[in-house]
């Protein structure tokens, strides 16, 4: 496996993976392809940011992407969505992917990430409660879900509201 930037060569498979890991019965199309589909036309839309895990016969595995999010006027990360086939889920691939996006959001010199998922899963790759740091969700209900882990470059004086890019509001 190989995990490189995406190309826009690679933009359907994207879709076509990012679609299967998030489908569900009776739903035509998951709400985190809108959310990619806008990511990409958004300009909070970083591509060195943008990274897919290729399998031996180069076909994408997985993808994951960080956009430009904020803390009041302090640019920060979003991460997600990330995805994972379903016939190469729980292979390493998805800790593969956040490995690789997180280290190369710290070498551009990213302060934090941000996020809104399950704390037991993402407490593995040093995310913690966002409130740890002083940064809210932008919906208080998301309460421990929203988490952030901190790079190199984070300054412990940011704090606020947290602000995902405009393309995650379709969900």
């Amino acid at each position: 496996m190989l995990i490189r930037r995406e190309t826009a060569a690679d933009v359907p498979a994207v879709g076509a993976v990012t679609g299967a890991a998030f489908a569900k019965p009776d739903t035509p199309a998951p709400v985190e392809v809108r959310i990619l589909d806008g990511l990409r036309a958004s300009p909070a839309w970083l591509p060195p940011l943008s990274l897919v895990a290729i399998g031996a016969q180069e076909e994408v595995l997985g993808h994951a992407v960080c956009t430009r999010g904020y803390v009041g006027a302090v640019p920060a990360l979003g991460l997600g969505p990330i995805s994972v086939h379903p016939d190469h889920q729980r292979r390493g691939v998805g800790l593969a992917l956040m490995h690789a996006l997180l280290g190369a959001a710290d070498a551009v010199g990213e302060p934090f990430v941000a996020l809104v998922g399950n704390p037991v899963y993402y407490g593995r790759y040093g995310f913690s409660t966002g409130t740890d740091f002083g940064i809210a969700p932008p919906d208080p209900a998301w309460g421990e879900a929203f988490q952030v882990r901190t790079l190199t470059a984070y300054e412990p004086t940011v704090r606020g509201t947290f602000t995902f890019a405009e393309a995650f509001d379709v969900a």
